[in-house]
């Protein structure tokens, strides 16, 4: 029985790392420009899957950067979130991507 508990715990674990890893993994593709992995990165947020936490806030931000970036989906994913949303949350939504996008700038620079 502990055994099995053991391994219970380890499967777990091993969840939560690959969950790490492929969120670690989208954010760097993000970083890198692309899009697909920007408009991922709002589905996990707004979805609180691959390793990600229910985040509106965050999930508006990524949808925001892959619409901006051309992703027809994404732009219909952020209105849907952003009826979810407060005018405020939607500003921080705004502030965070135009943050992203500066830092962005940076790093090519």
């Amino acid at each position: 029985m502990q055994l099995i508990t053991i391994t219970d715990r380890g499967t777990d674990a091993s969840r939560e790392t690959m969950a790490d890893l492929g969120l670690a993994r989208l954010l760097s593709a993000a970083a890198q420009g692309d899009i697909n992995a920007c408009f991922d990165l709002g589905v996990a947020f707004s979805t609180g899957s691959s390793g990600a936490e229910c985040d509106l806030i965050e999930a508006h931000k990524w949808f925001n950067l892959a619409a901006a970036r051309g992703h027809e989906e994404a732009a219909h994913c952020r209105a849907d979130i952003a009826d979810e949303m407060t005018a405020r949350e939607i500003a921080e939504a705004q502030r965070r991507a135009r943050q992203w996008l500066a830092q962005d700038a940076r790093r090519a620079a």
